[in-house]
């Protein structure tokens, strides 16, 4: 195995604090991912990762390692990736809001597919906050604005949201027909801790965005789920 290889085992770890997901993620034996790390420690004579049962996790100068090897694998693809002919290859592990998968990506999915036959993809779907470094995720679709992140995110598009309730609920407690009338009535709340606090609705009156409070007796932490509470009056 040549260093470079032996910088991505080592980088994989680092960033799983575990040999056994490493080894899952670069399709490896453990046992071949435990020998590169003490072969790279012996090499350098220095301890690179502190093991425990339960958790791997960088040594100082494991640290300082890890960020060279980084910088190092980094300039190696931008370089490979700039020649005539080359194209892009491996394992790309990414994580999907259902229904943005269901509307917008799966029905493209085979285009993606046919124009990079190299990529091999494993999507997962989910609606909460990942870890992309620590449950090894190469990227995420969400909706909504990334907050106080060191992540890079790209804008893909603008969807229209709207405010909706059920003919039920309206049969029952009205139809509202200004924001002031919203006064009275109760939401659907949608947080990812499904904590029991108001429900934020947004509006946008004359370029201006106003936030409306209501109190919520249901909470849900998925967008399906959202809209069936909605479908079945609430």
């Amino acid at each position: 195995m040549d260093r470079f290889k032996e910088m991505q085992v080592f980088v994989r770890v680092a960033e799983r604090s575990s040999f056994a997901w490493a080894a899952a993620d670069l399709l490896l034996p453990r046992s071949t991912v435990t020998n590169v790390i003490k072969r790279m420690e012996a090499r350098l004579n220095a301890r690179l990762l502190e093991r425990t049962t339960r958790k791997v996790r960088l040594t100082l100068d494991g640290e300082a390692y890890y960020k060279k090897c980084l910088r190092l694998l980094t300039d190696l693809d931008d370089m490979e990736s700039s020649l005539s002919g080359a194209t892009p290859k491996g394992v790309l592990r990414i994580n999907l809001q259902g229904t943005l998968a269901s509307h917008f990506v799966m029905p493209n999915i085979k285009k993606f597919i046919v124009q990079y036959p190299e990529i091999n993809l494993q999507i997962g779907e989910d609606d909460r906050l990942v870890d992309l470094v620590t449950e090894g995720i190469d990227c995420v679709l969400r909706a909504g604005e990334l907050k106080d992140s060191s992540l890079i995110a790209k804008k893909l598009a603008d969807l229209t949201q709207l405010t909706v309730a059920s003919p039920d609920y309206l049969k029952e407690h009205g139809k509202p027909l200004s924001l002031d009338d919203l006064q009275s009535h109760v939401a659907v709340g949608y947080s990812l801790d499904t904590a029991s606090k108001p429900t934020t609705l947004d509006f946008k009156v004359d370029n201006t965005y106003i936030d409306v409070n209501l109190p919520s007796i249901t909470h849900v932490a998925g967008a399906d789920l959202y809209t069936n509470a909605c479908l079945a009056g609430l």
